[in-house]
């Protein structure tokens, strides 16, 4: 296979020190291992924190970087949970199946029977299932002023149930985030996809009845973040992290950036920078980074001895879809709506190295009002030297974001262009495995 326009961009040097390898690595093999870690990942299941989908994919990813000789070590705390038996909303024979929105107020199995009105009009909630049609985006988090508002609106008017319909790209219910430290709704709140919202809309107009169930078994439960190091008995320290839970199966938004993550972490147990290396893969981020809080509280390098943080967050590498009226048709090519930062320091290092890469080649400063996800709390912790992805492709956070969404074709170039730039950053020599060698490792 010819290789790649990243790969050759890496072999011709930049300063010749990490990006010589993907150069010296036959493309074939790093897709094969991209993709393998993709299908892996997607194949736990769900990956709500702490279920069954994120433990495993966590001792999953404990076991590899073992093997590569990383000391690894779970770092605990509880996260809050729901099981679902059924959530539905029903209005007469119309049924569809909701989404409870996170923390979960359940109804009980006999759901909540009341009027189902229009929000947006200005009259009574009182005891009333509000319908809440959202305009337009690509929805990521209750805290966002578009949902907040008219949420609290409908809470503050009376209503005693409230269902969010979350209008974005694909038609499909977009499950939000939400943080731990502001006060639990006390009432049940679901989210209802578009495509099925029309008959809904039009019993709320009329004031029909419905039925909304949210019955399931929640409360709190154990998750872990999974901390690897490579110590290298250096002065300082390169951060790499990537969340690992999310409401779904996450195959483009969690899977593409902890492929490149694991990816990175083969890389560097066969290099040698003169740093430490600390990889973090992160559960408890549905609930606005709560796994990345406890380890910046708790178990991270001081921000002196951190000389990199590299942040690898959501859509790293998805699909992009033509948009034809209500057909979404997969593109051969990669979402673009996907966002890198990094600190004024190494901007213009970070940005050479991703030249090319649709999305990422814009790079921006890393500001507070700039980073997104886990990064806005790294510079906020007083982390000087970062770099940040973000993004969020048209399946985020819904049900649908499966292996259609991604592939280690689309992963790759992303994966060389962060080698690249970490050893631009970090400025320093390394050693590579010879082809023969990885092979034998493969």
């Amino acid at each position: 296979m010819t290789p790649s326009r990243r790969g050759v961009l890496g072999g011709a040097g930049l300063v010749g020190l990490f990006a010589a390898t993907p150069a010296a690595e036959a493309d074939e093999q790093s897709q094969a291992f991209l993709q393998t870690t993709l299908e892996r990942y997607f194949a736990f299941g769900e990956k709500a924190s702490g279920g069954a989908g994120d433990q495993a994919s966590g001792a999953w990813l404990e076991e590899e970087l073992g093997h590569l000789g990383y000391v690894c070590r779970r770092q605990a705390f509880e996260v809050p949970f729901f099981e679902v038996r059924q959530a539905s909303l029903m209005c007469g024979q119309t049924h569809a199946a909701v989404i409870p929105q996170a923390i979960v107020a359940p109804t009980g199995a006999q759901g909540l029977s009341a009027p189902l009105r229009l929000a947006n009009r200005n009259e009574d909630l009182a005891g009333a299932i509000a319908l809440v049609e959202l305009p337009h985006k690509r929805w990521t988090s209750l805290a966002d002023p578009q949902v907040a508002r008219p949420l609290e609106d409908a809470l503050r008017r009376g209503a005693a149930g409230v269902v969010l319909i979350t209008t974005g790209p694909t038609g499909e219910a977009i499950a939000l985030n939400v943080s731990t430290r502001r006060p639990q709704v006390d009432r049940p709140v679901a989210i209802l996809a578009p495509k099925e919202a029309a008959p809904f809309l039009a019993a709320a107009a009329q004031a029909g009845r419905a039925n909304l169930t949210l019955d399931g078994q929640g409360g709190r439960r154990p998750a872990f973040n999974l901390i690897a190091h490579l110590d290298r008995k250096a002065a300082k320290t390169l951060v790499i992290s990537t969340p690992r839970s999310g409401w779904f199966g996450c195959a483009a938004e969690r899977g593409s950036g902890l492929a490149i993550w694991l990816w990175l972490a083969r890389e560097l147990a066969h290099a040698n920078p003169s740093v430490n290396v600390e990889l973090l893969a992160t559960s408890g981020h549905e609930y606005e980074y709560l796994g990345g809080e406890h380890y910046l509280s708790e178990a991270a390098p001081s921000a002196p001895a951190t000389q990199l943080w590299v942040h690898i967050g959501a859509s790293a590498a998805a699909r992009d879809w033509h948009e034809l009226g209500a057909r979404l048709l997969p593109l051969p090519s990669a979402e673009t709506q996907r966002v890198l930062t990094a600190t004024p320091d190494v901007l213009d290092k970070t940005r050479l190295a991703f030249r090319g890469i649709g999305g990422l080649e814009a790079t921006y400063e890393a500001t507070k009002a700039m980073a997104g996800g886990e990064l806005i709390n790294v510079i906020n912790s007083g982390y000087k030297t970062a770099i940040g992805l973000y993004g969020a492709h048209r399946y985020f956070h819904t049900r649908s974001d499966d292996l259609r969404c991604v592939s280690a074709d689309l992963v790759l170039p992303v994966a060389t262009a962060f080698w690249t730039a970490i050893g631009e950053c970090l400025g320093q020599p390394v050693r590579h495995r010879s082809r023969s060698s990885r092979a034998a490792r493969s």
